[in-house]
């Protein structure tokens, strides 16, 4: 039964219950856009109440009051969206009040909500949103939003019963997770959840601080959390997810990680999600008929469903969230998202063999320790000879050398196995796994032209970002695009050769690149002088450096940080000068050295030659904020050494 408005009134507003307008008089105390100078709205209060039931299901009602402070917060607010998914959720906005700055009260009718399909890019699972459009606002107005729903946000198994569907998976069970950050200034933040009193509730608020209290009444607990004077969060460049560092409650009514574990293993093999079928044995037949061993095999079959299943969510029906569509329905469709690529490789693997089950992670931030469902991602899994549990991911490597993607390496995961399993971790890749190796050698001239020939090789997520420049691009802008990256450079080069392989043939070996080229009027060149810099220093294909990207202006920093991927860099480049010629200074080189950020160049002239090395040795994915003094050095470093110009003197 769907719960009235008025269900609740929270704590926060009792000290106005004694006004004829509480709103009015509330906004009358709460400033403008001369209190919130770099803010186009203000949230007066933002407060919710929910009300689990015994089977988990929630009813939860949304009040929250904003006040428009700047033009650009009027037209944000000329609309109100809601969205939901209609297969786990049912959604209502209740009412809107407009208090306009001139005293006046407008109140929109509830017939003016529309409900339409929400916007959606390569997962179509028929999310909606609700919208009422507010109209004109003026800096001074504000708006008061009613909401109401109830369900969850993640699809299961359907039923006929209208309550039922929103039942949550784990039946019985309630979680949540509670952003308390903002990028508008808010006043004051509630939360509220009334639960049974026989369901237990961990919870833990991460990040800073809250005020909290727990109370009986009419036989369930209310819990009760208030933050206050919320300021805009301020966002780092490169820095971790906003949930690892802003503030957050989690809770669930989940025993811990293991019940977990145990229970999304037991729902997927009560379902059937990784039975195989004729046609699917007969497919792992033939791509395994050449296969040489156990690795082999692992490998051929998990390739093969990254490249083959294409990532689009069409598919519909039973089988959402956490329950993963049958394997039969994946090897039909050729197509999902994460889960089903997952149980393709579970289906395809127990066909060949292997113990294979599925597993949850969180893509793009960290898993913290209360139960709740920090989940965007699903995995496979795959028990080796050996007994240990080896991570596959067939949604990250299509054209990556490696079976599970380094660009995941730190990263929170849960197994879905039958013995139960807890949270873990996923280890450091070791940075020379991700070489970057550029190799050349040239020649000056007295005229400017610099010619010459470099190869470049590079490995696991360095390889997959070198090989898109032909992967992500039509074969007709192959040489274009290579050709690109040169002339970001050296805009006047000319490529004579190039060898890149097949780009394609990614399990034969790392990709190697060889182009030979000429550049006219490369140098500076004066009577007595040829002024140039070190072209294989010059960091072009930046693509396989996504350290450079970091924005080393910042002088320290508040929340960790994060690269792509552990990297090693060798950048190496032997120079012929013209008879007569000497380098002002035959010796330079600068290096730094930390605990997971090293640098190391030099610049020496031999004869005609000059010798240009530089290594770079980045050892972790995401850093600390301490860490970032030696990881900047390092990457200014490098910056500063592509710039670092070689002046010969003629004799």
């Amino acid at each position: 039964m769907k719960k009235n408005l008025l269900f609740f009134q929270l704590v926060l507003f009792s000290v106005f219950l004694a006004s004829a307008n509480p709103v009015k008089d509330l906004l009358t105390k709460t400033g403008d856009i001369s209190d919130y100078p770099n803010s186009d709205v203000l949230v007066v209060f933002d407060s919710t109440h929910v009300d689990v039931q015994e089977t988990g299901l929630s009813y939860v009602n949304t009040h929250r009051l904003y006040k428009v402070l700047t033009t650009n917060g009027a037209k944000r607010l000329s609309v109100i969206k809601y969205g939901y998914d209609p297969s786990s959720a049912y959604a209502e906005i209740q009412k809107v009040i407009i208090y306009r700055k001139d005293g006046t009260i407008d109140e929109l009718s509830p017939e003016t909500v529309t409900d339409y399909p929400a916007p959606a890019r390569m997962i179509y699972w028929g999310a909606r949103e609700k919208m009422i459009a507010v109209g004109r606002l003026d800096p001074g107005d504000a708006v008061e939003v009613f909401l109401f729903r109830k369900g969850f946000t993640y699809a299961l198994l359907q039923s006929d019963d209208d309550d039922e569907r929103y039942i949550p998976p784990m039946r019985g069970h309630y979680y949540d997770i509670v952003e308390f950050w903002s990028s508008d200034p808010v006043i004051t933040k509630v939360y509220q959840v009334a639960i049974p009193h026989d369901k237990p509730l961990q919870y833990e608020f991460y990040n800073g601080e809250v005020q909290s209290s727990a109370v009986f009444r009419n036989n369930k607990i209310i819990y009760t959390f208030i933050k206050k004077n919320i300021e805009p969060y301020k966002r780092e460049h490169g820095m971790v997810g906003f949930p690892d560092v802003f503030p957050k409650l989690l809770m669930s009514t989940s025993p811990d990680w293991q019940a977990k574990s145990l229970w999304f293993y037991g729902v997927n093999e009560d379902y059937g999600s990784f039975e195989s079928t004729p046609e699917i044995q007969s497919k792992v037949d033939e791509i395994l008929a050449e296969a040489k061993n156990e690795l082999d095999s692992i490998t051929i079959l998990t390739h093969w469903v990254g490249d083959e299943i294409r990532y689009s969510g069409i598919s519909m029906g039973e089988g959402e969230g956490f329950t993963l569509h049958s394997g039969e329905m994946n090897f039909t469709d050729r197509c999902g998202v994460c889960k089903d690529k997952a149980g393709m490789l579970i289906t395809m693997l127990r066909a060949a063999g292997f113990e294979s089950y599925p597993a949850m992670t969180m893509a793009g931030s960290r898993i913290d320790y209360i139960p709740a469902d920090q989940f965007n991602h699903c995995v496979t899994l795959v028990k080796m000879n050996s007994g240990e549990y080896k991570l596959l991911d067939p949604t990250w490597v299509p054209f990556v050398r490696e079976l599970w993607s380094s660009a995941e390496q730190q990263q929170n995961y849960l197994m879905g196995i039958p013995e139960g399993a807890d949270l873990a971790i996923t280890p450091l890749s070791p940075p020379e796994n991700h070489f970057f190796r550029l190799n050349g050698t040239s020649e000056i001239y007295t005229d400017g032209t610099l010619t010459g020939k470099f190869t470049l090789t590079a490995e696991g997520q360095t390889d997959a970002s070198i090989r898109g420049l032909f992967t992500r691009n039509f074969k007709d802008d192959w040489e274009a695009a290579l050709k690109r990256e040169i002339l970001r450079v050296a805009p006047l080069a000319e490529v004579t050769e190039w060898d890149f392989g097949d780009p394609y043939d990614y399990l034969s070996g790392p990709i190697i690149i060889t182009v030979k080229y000429r550049i006219p009027d490369y140098a500076m060149v004066t009577d007595h002088e040829i002024i140039f810099q070190s072209l294989v220093a010059s960091n072009f294909f930046k693509r396989g450096m996504a350290h450079l990207y970091q924005n080393t202006d910042l002088e320290e920093r508040k929340h960790p940080f994060r690269d792509r991927c552990s990297r090693l860099v060798e950048l190496t480049e032997t120079i012929t000068v013209p008879p007569g010629y000497t380098a002002t200074n035959q010796s330079y080189s600068i290096n730094s050295k930390g605990d997971y950020a090293i640098f190391d160049g030099s610049i020496l002239q031999s004869g005609n030659t000059i010798n240009v090395e530089e290594t770079i040795i980045l050892k972790k994915r995401i850093y600390d904020p301490g860490d970032w003094e030696s990881y900047r050095e390092a990457v200014k470093n490098q910056k500063a050494f592509a710039d670092r110009s070689i002046i010969l003197i003629k004799d």
